[in-house]
């Protein structure tokens, strides 16, 4: 039996990959806690109507880009918002294959309703940090993302 080399072997405990992932879905099924049981929407529904209720009418392709999730997760979340009367879909003049997807007022108003639980509770998770670690937090995480861009390879 051969002994792993440490400078090989990195224990998983201390793998940051695997830690932000750890992290970012304590933080992410710890809120949507709270839209499931209260508004019926798994997490990529919701990431979805985020996006949108931020940025407004998007292509399905801009929302993969966007919500960084795949292109069926995005296509089936955006399926049920449509099902729900949640958000609509409209021709794309610049692109005969694509639409603009957007919030219905339904879906404005749902987003209303759940943005602010989302900050209480963002404000509850993050308390352990002073504001000056937030802010360091969030600009570290912002110098990750791009790192990560820089790395990605051409499709």
């Amino acid at each position: 039996m051969t002994t792993p080399n440490p400078a090989t072997h990195a224990r998983l405990a201390e793998f940051l990959p695997y830690l932000l992932s750890i992290a970012s879905n304590a933080v992410s099924d710890r809120i949507a806690d709270e839209y499931r049981s209260r508004f019926g929407l798994k997490i990529p529904e919701w990431r979805v109507m985020a996006v949108l209720g931020d940025a407004g009418a998007m292509t399905q392709r801009s929302l993969v880009g966007a919500t960084r999730m795949d292109k069926v997760a995005v296509n089936r979340a955006c399926k049920v918002l449509e099902e729900r009367d949640l958000i609509t879909r409209s021709p794309n003049d610049r692109d005969g294959r694509s639409h603009h997807l957007e919030l219905t007022m339904a879906g404005k108003a749902m987003h209303g309703s759940i943005m602010p639980i989302a900050l209480a509770m963002e404000r509850r998770l993050f308390s352990a940090l002073d504001p000056a670690e937030r802010m360091q937090f969030k600009s570290l995480l912002a110098r990750i993302t791009e790192a990560a861009g820089k790395m990605e390879s051409p499709e």
